[in-house]
């Protein structure tokens, strides 16, 4: 009975031991997760579980502020509503590299950070910003960038690269060459934000 109380003592240690391990590697392994996840990575999560009508404040490098419903993520952006602008200009497009700091609830920023399983990347996903830009281009949409040196309002002739050109006008005039007031070349760098006349985050 000895010999068996014996190693009865010894299955326990051992697997007190395995499930101590276990527990470890598994507060490792969530560490390490949380250490990789991005900033989008973040939003992206926390927009999949965001109720109708529930928003997130964003605060930008421009000094903007705005409650948002983000709608569509791509690589280095997203498309977003405002439902307290009534009008024009009640979606934005946000480059990341705008932002200056989200503000969140507590509910939020655990959900932000909670793990969801592995999906494949849309296509969307994985655009770059200049895919929404030129979008908007083709749309010819009526545009509000808000840049490093101020606001300016038009619609995108053509987006390059790094830059676009805007076409600069009224938002209640149609984009005719001899309406146009300037046309301004615009680094990508610089926006800070873009607004949309009518709802194209759909």
């Amino acid at each position: 009975m000895r010999w068996n109380d014996l190693f009865d003592d010894l299955a326990g240690q051992f697997d007190a031991e395995h499930e101590r391990a276990r527990r470890l590697e598994a507060v490792e392994d969530e560490r390490l997760r949380v250490a990789r996840t991005t900033l989008r990575q973040r939003l992206a999560a926390l927009q999949a579980t965001l109720e109708p009508g529930e928003c997130i404040d964003l605060e930008l490098l421009s000094g903007d502020r705005l409650r948002a419903e983000p709608i569509e993520f791509g690589a280095e952006w997203f498309f977003a509503r405002l439902p307290s602008v009534a009008g024009h200009y009640a979606s934005v497009l946000v480059p990341l590299a705008g932002m200056g700091s989200v503000i969140l609830t507590r509910s939020q920023l655990d959900r932000s950070l909670a793990p969801r399983p592995e999906a494949p990347e849309s296509l969307t996903a994985r655009l770059g910003f200049v895919m929404p830009l030129r979008d908007l281009a083709r749309r010819r949409v009526h545009c509000e960038l808000t840049t490093t040196l101020g606001v300016l309002r038009g619609t995108i002739d053509l987006v390059a690269r790094d830059h676009l050109d805007l076409a600069v006008h009224d938002l209640d005039t149609p984009r005719r060459t001899p309406d146009v007031a300037a046309f301004r070349v615009v680094p990508l760098h610089e926006i800070r934000l873009v607004r949309v006349a009518g709802d194209v985050a759909n």
